[in-house]
Formats: structure tokens, sequence, C-alpha cells
């Protein structure tokens, strides 16, 4: 009879770190324990005094079908079903971008202007982190969130559930879904990626985000366009727009609000490696 081969924690790992290497995975070793973590329960200190411990047949299975997800460059944080952004846990799934960090900005510059019971629309909430982030930091605030695709909206209403917020989703393109309606600020993460600039992207985003939440046409600003002209008729005198803008993009963006003319305290902000982040404007 054949004995079967024995898994230690630490034999996996060290034979995970160098396959996903060989997949062109960076940090492979952390993402490596990360998955092993969710297959066992445990957080990674538990995983170091536990080098020794033989896998069951099912954890094995489970962390196998982890890692040959993981190692067609499918994002680890859709395979974990979720992302941490500020502070806080979101799911996230195929239908949502994942939250970066760099967003925060964006967050946090809304913060310092909204005042306490604000109402806030968010163009294209998707996993709605932004919304729900507001929410927590602006409990007083009425925060409205927007979408194209229904299936994102299930995600964002699946996180509101779980920080136990109330924001309004609503479906539909950029401002159709509240026609009529004015806000004190208007916050959004568009689409800012050049058409052409997608197929060079990392697998992990090129292959698995949403394509609609990156594309911003031929020069990335469409949406930009679009909303700086817009937005005007959904704020109320003195109200702010803050978007995101991509690296380099914040120069053009600026222009965009000083073009329209309805814009004063044009600013921009940088993120923590000096990248301006986001632009933004309040109606005069």
């Amino acid at each position: 009879m054949v004995q079967q081969e024995t898994w230690t924690v630490l034999k996996v790992l060290t034979w995970t770190k160098e396959f996903l290497t060989q997949k062109g995975v960076e940090n492979a070793r952390l993402e490596s324990e990360w998955m092993l973590c969710a297959v066992l329960g445990l957080d990674r200190m538990g995983l170091y005094v536990n080098f020794d411990k033989p896998l069951t047949p099912k954890e094995l299975a489970d962390y196998r079908g982890m890692i040959a997800r993981r190692g067609r460059r499918e994002p680890l944080q859709y395979i974990l079903g979720s992302q941490e952004f500020m502070g806080l846990d979101f799911a996230v799934a195929p239908a949502v971008l994942i939250p970066r960090h760099d967003t925060e900005v964006l967050v946090n510059e809304a913060v310092k202007r909204a005042g306490k019971t604000s109402s806030i629309l968010d163009v294209g909430t998707g996993s709605g982190c932004i919304s729900i982030s507001l929410a927590k930091a602006l409990p007083g605030a009425i925060i409205t969130g927007v979408d194209t695709s229904v299936d994102a909206l299930a995600v964002a209403e699946k996180n509101c559930n779980t920080h136990g917020v109330a924001v309004k989703l609503l479906h539909g393109s950029l401002f159709e879904p509240v026609q009529g309606q004015q806000f004190h600020m208007v916050v959004s993460n568009p689409p800012y990626i050049p058409s052409d600039d997608l197929k060079t992207l990392q697998p992990e985003v090129r292959d698995y985000e949403p394509a609609g939440a990156l594309d911003g046409g031929k020069d990335g600003l469409d949406f930009y366009r679009q909303i700086v002209a817009a937005a005007t008729d959904y704020l109320v005198c003195g109200g702010w727009l803050l978007l995101e803008v991509g690296i380099g993009q914040a120069e053009q963006v600026r222009k965009l609000f000083f073009d329209n003319g309805k814009f004063a305290e044009v600013f921009a902000a940088k993120d923590t490696a000096d990248i301006e982040r986001v632009v933004g404007g309040q109606l005069k």
C-alpha cells in the first residue's frame, strides 16, 4: 500500500511560493500565507506556530483550488472575497472594481468639506466603499450611490448591510437616477484608463476587473467631461464636486473645472506618494 504524501503547513507554503513566483505573482509568499489563513481559519501568527501541522484532504483541496485561481492571475481579493479600505472590510466580486488605497484620498478630502448633515452623491459607487466610508465618517449625512451595474449594486447593498449604514442605492448612468435633485457634494472615482492602455495593464486588472469601471475613452477623460459639465445642475450653490484622477491627469481635469466657469476654489490633493489623486471645486 502506497503511503500518501503528507503536506504540512510549511511544505505547502514553500511549494506555493515557488509555483506563484513562476506564474509572475508578486509577493508570492505573503499571498500564499493569506490564502492558507483563509482555508485554515488562522491568522498569520497561527500559521507560524503550526508549521508542522498536516493539512486534511479537504483543506488541501480547498487550498489547491485557490492556488489554481491565483496562478491564472485572478486577483487575490476576488479569491478571498474581500478588501480592506479606510479601515473597513468590503466584500468584492468580479462585478466591482477592487477598492484601492489611493481612493482614500477622495474620502478624506470629502470629509474635510462636508457638513455633518450634507447630502452626498457618489457617482459610480461600485462596491460602495466610498459611500459607506463617508456614511461611517459622517453619520448624519444623507448618502446616495448610483451605478450602471445591477450586480455591482448588489455587492454595495451587501456591504451596506455588513457595516450597518443606510445608503440609497440607485441603478442608472451618471446623474440619470437623480434627475431634478441637488446635493451638497458630488464625489466620483470614474473610469480613467485610456482605451488603448487597457491591454498593457497587469493581467489581474485587464482580464478580471470590470472593463466598464476602467475604460475612460480615448484619452481617459470622457467621464470627467460629462461629470463636470452636468454636475452644476445637481449641486446646491456652494456645493463641492470631488473627483479621483489617474496619474498625470490632474492638470487636464483642473482645466475642465476652470473652463466650465462655474467653479471656484479649484484644488488638487496628493496621495502618500506625492501624486495628485483628487481634483475638486466649489460651485460659485
